[in-house]
């Protein structure tokens, strides 16, 4: 997935109130961008840190700029937009490019399921069972080579693996894919210590037969791609 507009570089001066960052571009001029990330990103907003926003002129956005990476500048990036993976992943799954689930020939976003919510997406094939597949965004990194999730706590996570659970009870398939959004990781694990109650849940979830998977990605200012797979550690 290419980003639309070609990104700038600049430091981080400050983030506050989750979805605003104040940034300083290269030509000294400060501006504000709109951070895509209701986490707590965990080790990635530093004062200092060098970052990628993407521009845009579009008149219906009061903020011009999208923070979209951080670069660690040791040739790792990680990207902060967590609406990225969603769209990342729709792209390698019409593209064929998850060999776990070429055997579905439908994709269908954002499908009602459970109490209240929606499933990231709804694989369908009259050969297979339904697949209900949520996708996460991983961008914590607290150790060398490990990506871990959440890196806040998380209610609405908790909730997602009961639905899927709830929906492998009524025959379904449901899967749990982690994406880690990060270049310098080649693991991932739950950061137990963070959310207890996600971890416990996850634990239950997969007792009940909730399916994981994770990938890694491939980031540069120019995109950000579907990688390889990745070990989970449980």
């Amino acid at each position: 997935m290419r980003f639309q507009t070609p990104l700038v570089p600049a430091r981080l001066l400050r983030r506050y109130k989750r979805f605003l960052a104040d940034m300083r571009l290269d030509d000294g001029r400060e501006v504000t961008a709109h951070c895509a990330n209701p986490g707590s990103m965990l080790g990635l907003a530093e004062e200092g840190e060098k970052c990628w926003l993407e521009p845009n002129d579009d008149p219906k956005k009061k903020l011009k700029y999208g923070w979209r990476l951080v670069d660690h500048e040791n040739g790792h990036f990680t990207g902060v937009d967590t609406s990225v993976p969603n769209r990342a992943l729709r792209a390698a799954l019409a593209a064929g490019e998850v060999p776990e689930l070429a055997q579905y020939g439908q994709v269908q976003a954002e499908v009602k399921y459970g109490a209240k919510s929606r499933v990231d997406f709804l694989l369908t094939d009259r050969s297979h069972k339904d697949l209900y597949l949520e996708v996460k965004s991983v961008t914590l990194s607290r150790a060398p080579g490990l990506g871990e999730f959440p890196d806040s706590v998380t209610a609405r996570g908790t909730r997602h693996l009961q639905d899927l659970a709830a929906m492998v009870a009524q025959g379904q398939r449901a899967m749990m894919l982690y994406l880690v959004q990060r270049t310098d990781c080649r693991r991932m694990r739950l950061a137990d210590d963070i959310d207890p109650a996600y971890a416990q849940a996850y634990g239950q979830a997969r007792s009940a037969g909730v399916e994981v998977l994770c990938y890694d990605t491939r980031i540069s200012p120019d995109g950000i791609w579907l990688g390889k797979r990745l070990p989970v550690e449980e």
